[in-house]
C-alpha cells in the first residue's frame, strides 16, 4: 500500500494574500514563497552590514569581511533547490531546551508551534519566528526515524514533491492513527529515483532511519561505515560532516574538518553537496595530497608498494631517526664572565636517555636538551651561592658549548634525507630493518637508481607516504576535529596512519566497502584498519540496503561476493523501479558500443561508458567520429551532454543513471590479479543507478556464471 499523492499544477504566477484559505497546496505554496521571501530579507540584512567602525584593525577587517561573505553564500536560495521538503505536526509543542545553533541559550520561538517545516537551513522572519527548520535540529530528528511504532509524538508527516524549485504536490503519513495502516512514500521513492545529471547532490530529503543514527552520531566518538553499492554511505558521511558543524559549529571552526577521497574526479563529484546544505568551509583532498610533502614523479611496482606501505615500516623509520642520537663523548664546559661551568660527561648521558626515555618526538626532545643542559648548569651556580633566574638559563642553553654539544648529540634530521638515504643505502636499511623486513622485503623498497638529491628524486606516491610519517616523528602533525575518509577500503596501512595522525584529537568518519578494494595493499578488515588508524574503539555500522542499484543489476553484480568478500552481506536493493539489465554479445569493434550509448541517451538522465583503461582512447576516438559528445570523470556534464567515458580504474564512487561496461574480460585482465580484477569488475557493475547493459565480443569471465 502507498500514500495516495495529492498533486496540482504549477500556479501561472506567485500566490498571495492569507495563507489559511484554499487548498493544503496553496497554502503550502504561500508558505514556500513567504519562507522565500523571508530568506532574501536575511541575506539583505547581512549585505547591509556597515563594518568600517566595528574592526579595530585591517586584519580583523579582512576577517570579518570573509566570514560576512561567507555568511551570504550560506543565505543563497538556489532555485533548483526545494527550501523545504517536508512538515512536521507534533500532537504537543516541542520542548523549549533547542536553539538554532543546537547548543544551548535562549528558547527558540519554535516551541511555540506545533506544525514545523523542515528544510536544508533555518528561516525565520522578521521577527525571528521559524518558517522552515534545519534538518538537523533536534526537532527535526522524528521527521527521519518517527513510524507507526514509534510516532515520536508527531501526528502527521508531510512530504513534498518539487518540480525544480516549484512545490507541486504533497504526501500526508499520519503515524498516530492507529487505524492507518504503514505505508511506503511514493514520492520519497520518487526522489531516491530521480535522474542524475551533473554533480552528486545531497539526500538530506530521504535520509532513512540506520543512516539518520550514523549521521547524528556524536562528535567524540568515530564510526566506520561498511556499505554496498548504493547504500549511500558517501552521502551519509557527507552529511554528518553537515551535522556535526551543525551541533559543533564553534569547536571545529577551531579544529577543522576534512574530507578524504580517492582521486579528484571523485571530489569533483560530491563538491557541491556540503555547499548545497550551507556548509562552506570544509577542506577536500586526495589521500596523495595529505602527504604532498615531495612532488611526486615516480611510481613503484605492486610487490614494492606493498612493502613500503606496510605498518612495519613505521618502525625501520623510528630506528633510522633515533640512530643519529649519539651518547656525548666528552663533558660540556660553560663559560660566563670570569666562572666556567662544567656539566660531566656521565650526567649529559643521563639528560639523554631520560629524553629518549620519555618517547616524545626527535623535534622537541632535540629543543629540550639545551633547556636540560643549562638546568644543570645553573643548579651549580644555585650551589655557588648565585641566584639565576630564566634569562639566564636561555642564556646558557643558547651558549657555543651547549649548541655545539647538541648538535652532535642530537643533530638535526630531515625526514626527505631520512627516506632516502634509507631508500638507496642497502646497509643503512640493513642495519635499521633488521628483524621487521626480511632480505627479499629490503630489496624490494631499495631504489635501482639511488637520487644525488632530494629535489632531483623520483619520489612515488608510497615514498611521499613515508617522509609524512618521517616527518611526523620529528614534528607533531596538527590534528583536525574530524575527519571523512571515503573509499578507505584501497589504502595502505601506511596511509591509514596518515590520516589517523591528523585526527588524534579528533574523530573520523571512515567510509568504504571491502569488496571495492582494489589495489594490491587493499583492506582485509575494519579491525585492523582501525587500529593502524589509532581508532580501534570506533563503532563498525553496515549498511545493506540498497537505494540506488537496481535489483537485478545488484543480483548480478553479487555473484561476485563469494570470490572477492566472502563473509559480506549482499546490497537487498529497495527500489520500486526495477529498472532494466541486458547483456548483449557483440561483434569485435565498437558498433555495440555506440549503438547501446545511442539508445541510452534517447532516455533522461546521465549515461556512463566504462571500460578498461586501456581501450578507453579507442572508443574515445569511435565517439568523436560517430558524432556523439561526451565528456571524462570529474567534468560537468550537461542536457545536451550527457555521457561520460569512464575508465575502470576512475568509475569508484560515481553513479550514472544509465551505464554501458564495455568488455567485462578486459577489465579483469588489467588488474596484477584475478581477485583484485573481480572487485574492480564489481565496481563497474554497480555504477548504474536505473539501467545497465553489458557488451562484450569476448567471453564473460566464469565467475558471473
Amino acid at each position: 500500500m502507498s500514500t495516495p499523492v495529492h498533486d496540482a499544477p504549477l500556479p501561472d504566477e506567485p500566490l498571495s494574500g492569507d495563507p489559511l484559505s484554499g487548498d493544503p497546496l496553496s497554502r503550502e505554496r504561500a508558505h514556500l514563497a513567504a519562507s522565500r521571501s523571508a530568506l532574501r530579507a536575511m541575506r539583505e540584512d547581512v549585505e547591509s552590514l556597515d563594518i568600517t567602525d566595528v574592526t579595530a584593525n585591517w586584519v580583523n577587517a579582512a576577517v570579518l569581511e570573509s566570514q560576512i561573505e561567507d555568511r551570504i553564500k550560506a543565505l543563497a536560495d538556489l532555485s533548483e533547490t526545494p527550501l523545504f521538503f517536508g512538515r512536521l505536526d507534533y500532537l504537543h509543542a516541542p520542548g523549549a531546551e533547542q536553539t538554532e545553533s543546537g547548543e544551548g541559550g535562549r528558547p527558540s520561538a519554535q516551541d511555540a508551534y506545533r506544525t514545523l517545516h523542515i528544510g536544508r537551513r533555518h528561516v525565520h522572519d522578521t521577527d525571528g519566528d521559524p518558517m522552515v527548520i534545519d534538518w538537523r535540529a533536534p526537532v527535526s530528528q522524528p521527521f527521519y526515524r518517527a513510524s507507526k511504532k514509534d510516532p515520536q509524538d508527531i501526528s502527521l508527516r508531510r512530504r513534498f514533491g518539487y518540480t525544480g524549485g516549484d512545490l507541486t504536490a504533497y504526501e500526508d503519513e499520519h503515524l498516530s492513527d492507529p487505524a492507518e495502516a504503514a505505508v511506503t512514500s511514493k514520492l520519497l521513492q520518487q526522489e531516491i529515483e530521480r535522474p542524475r545529471v551533473g554533480p552528486m547532490r545531497d539526500i538530506v530529503a530521504t535520509i532513512q532511519p540506520e543512516q539518520d543514527e550514523i549521521v547524528r552520531a556524536g562528535l567524540s566518538g568515530s564510526v566506520c561505515v561498511q556499505g554496498g553499492p548504493g547504500t549511500g554511505k558517501t552521502a551519509v558521511g557527507l552529511h554528518r560532516v553537515a551535522y556535526l558543524l551543525y551541533a559543533h559549529r564553534e569547536r571545529l571552526a577551531r579544529t577543522g574538518t576534512l574530507v578524504i577521497g580517492p582521486n579528484r574526479s571523485f571530489l569533483h563529484y560530491i563538491e557541491q553537496v556540503l555547499p548545497a546544505l550551507g556548509e562552506l568551509t570544509v577542506r577536500q583532498a586526495t589521500a596523495d595530497e595529505l602527504v604532498a610533502r615531495v612532488e611526486v614523479r615516480g611510481t613503484d611496482e605492486a610487490a614494492t608498494a606493498v612493502v613500503k606501505g606496510d605498518a612495519r615500516m613505521a618502525e625501520v623509520l623510528r630506528r633510522a631517526l633515533y640512530a643519529h642520537v649519539t651518547m656525548p663523548a666528552e663533558g660540556i664546559v660553560v663559560v660566563r664572565g670570569s666562572r666556567r661551568w662544567r656539566v660531566p660527561v656521565y650526567e649529559l648521558e643521563e639528560i639523554v636517555r631520560e629524553l629518549l626515555a620519555r618517547d616524545i618526538r626527535y623535534g622537541a626532545a632535540r629543543e629540550a636538551l639545551p633547556q636540560r643542559i643549562a638546568h644543570a648548569v645553573l643548579v651549580q651556580m644555585e650551589r655557588a651561592g648565585e641566584a639565576p633566574d630564566d634569562r639566564v638559563q636561555n642564556a646558557v642553553a643558547r651558549n657555543a658549548a651547549v649548541k655545539a654539544a647538541v648538535k652532535t648529540v642530537w643533530p638535526q634530521v630531515d625526514p626527505a634525507k631520512l627516506v632516502m638515504r634509507l631508500l638507496s643505502d642497502a646497509d643503512f636499511l640493513a642495519e635499521h630493518a633488521e628483524g621487521v623486513l626480511d632480505a627479499d622485503e629490503q630489496k624490494a623498497v631499495l631504489w635501482v637508481k639511488p637520487a644525488r638529491s632530494v629535489r632531483s628524486a623520483r619520489w612515488s606516491p608510497a615514498d611521499a607516504v613515508l617522509i609524512d610519517e618521517a616527518t611526523d616523528l620529528v614534528e607533531r602533525t596538527h590534528s583536525l576535529g574530524h575527519v571523512v575518509l571515503d573509499e578507505a577500503q584501497d589504502l595502505s596501512p601506511m596511509q591509514y596512519r596518515a590520516v589517523g595522525r591528523r585526527c588524534t584529537t579528533g574523530s573520523v568518519t571512515v567510509l568504504g566497502d571491502l569488496a571495492q578494494g582494489t589495489t594490491p595493499w587493499a583492506t582485509r578488515s575494519w579491525e585492523e584498519a582501525l587500529g593502524h588508524l589509532g581508532k580501534g574503539e570506533a563503532v563498525v555500522e553496515e549498511l545493506t540496503a540498497g537505494f540506488r542499484v537496481p535489483t537485478d543489476v545488484i543480483a548480478y553484480a553479487s555473484r561476485l561476493l563469494p570470490h572477492i568478500a566472502p563473509g559480506l552481506t549482499p546490497v537487498a536493493s529497495i527500489r520500486e523501479n526495477p529498472g532494466f539489465f541486458e547483456i548483449r554479445a557483440a561483434d569485435a569493434g565498437t558498433d555495440g558500443i555506440l549503438a547501446a550509448c545511442r539508445e541510452l541517451l534517447e532516455r533522461d538522465g546521465s549515461v556512463g561508458l566504462i571500460a578498461a583503461d586501456a581501450r578507453v582512447p579507442e572508443l574515445a576516438a569511435a565517439l568523436e567520429a560517430a558524432g556523439i559528445g561526451h565528456v571524462g570523470p570529474g567534468e560537468e556534464t550537461t542536457r545536451a551532454t550527457r555521457l561520460t567515458l569512464v575508465p575502470a580504474s576512475l568509475a569508484k564512487g560515481l553513479e550514472y543513471d544509465y551505464v554501458v561496461l564495455d568488455e567485462p574480460r578486459a577489465v579483469v585482465d588489467a588488474e596484477p590479479d584475478e581477485r583484485t580484477g573481480l572487485r574492480r569488475l564489481y565496481v563497474a557493475l554497480t555504477r548504474a543507478v536505473s539501467g545497465l547493459v553489458v557488451t562484450h565480443a569476448t567471453e564473460l569471465p566464469p565467475q558471473l556464471g
